[in-house]
């Protein structure tokens, strides 16, 4: 009884979050009618296609375990999700991961074409850099704080670009743990623990609060791409929403192409309790969190 008690707890808290930060990217992103209008409607339809907002939802949930939520802490979080779809119409396109489906319906450059995938993708990254040094609330410190921080995890040296590459230039070779590591730390774990790392710098958090913080987020982005790699051995295209089967038909490094599934799963779990034990210093505040962390282990898609 508790633990559903608990379940319909955080899920009425995620769907709050969702819509709250829904609104807040409705009101950043020009509307599909503003010139010109293929590029707003291009940019909007990946933004809304019902992604689960778990990046925006971190930095919210780490704000909150640092202190009362900060006013206006949405519109920095907000900014994740900007980067996160810009990155999937680009690991869409024909050059890169070359898929179809994304969130359960046809991905940009299907609908759009290949050079309006690109550029709503381009928009949508240079947007995330208007919203963050416009944002109220915050002295001018922490907006370049921000800014920094989110650049990083979204660059070439220990960020998302600098994933990729390794990803794509990983491709048929014989896979091994170094090379799996550099890939899924950069390509997926920066961004998701500059998502947490920016919702703490928003509440300014300590030195140290930031130390944990930093650790909980790096473990959690591990265990995320973990049960990622895991989905699409497991589960089909209608419930994950993309193409399942794909890392194994373009011969990807995955955890599972490394460790087996019985491992990847077992090294999910630990990642879990790692992110638990990060949290040890944060009092009931830090809940939240601890829950986000059971939801990327224990998901189905």
């Amino acid at each position: 009884m508790r633990a559903q008690t608990e379940a319909a707890s955080l899920n009425h808290y995620l769907a709050d979050l969702q819509e709250t930060i829904d609104a807040t990217l409705g009101h950043w992103v020009p509307a599909s009618d503003a010139e010109p209008h293929s590029i707003h409607a291009a940019m909007r339809y990946s933004l809304f296609a019902g992604g689960k907002r778990i990046r925006p939802v971190l930095a919210m949930a780490a704000a909150q375990a640092v202190s009362d939520v900060p006013a206006g802490v949405e519109n920095a979080a907000v900014t994740l999700e900007l980067i996160h779809t810009y990155s999937l119409i680009h690991d869409d396109l024909p050059a890169l991961d070359n898929d179809d489906l994304r969130r359960g319906r046809p991905t940009c450059h299907k609908v759009y074409g290949e050079a309006m995938a690109i550029l709503a993708g381009d928009a949508l990254l240079t947007l995330a850099f208007e919203v963050l040094s416009r944002l109220p609330h915050v002295t001018a410190e922490v907006r370049v704080r921000l800014i920094e921080e989110l650049a990083r995890a979204a660059g070439t040296v220990g960020g998302m670009i600098g994933g990729q590459v390794n990803d794509i230039e990983g491709e048929r070779k014989m896979p091994t743990a170094r090379l799996l590591e550099s890939i899924h730390r950069a390509k997926t774990g920066a961004l998701i623990r500059a998502s947490v790392r920016m919702g703490a710098l928003y509440a300014g958090a300590t030195e140290e609060e930031l130390a944990g913080l930093t650790k909980y987020g790096e473990h959690i982005g591990l265990a995320f791409q973990i049960v990622d790699d895991i989905l699409d051995v497991e589960e089909s295209s209608e419930a994950l929403g993309k193409t399942a089967g794909k890392d194994q038909a373009q011969q990807k490094i995955t955890f599972p192409a490394v460790y087996g599934l019985e491992r990847s799963r077992e090294m999910a779990e630990e990642e879990r309790v790692n992110a638990h034990l990060a949290l040890r210093p944060f009092d009931d505040r830090a809940q939240r969190l601890r829950q986000l962390a059971d939801l990327v282990v224990h998901r189905k898609a």
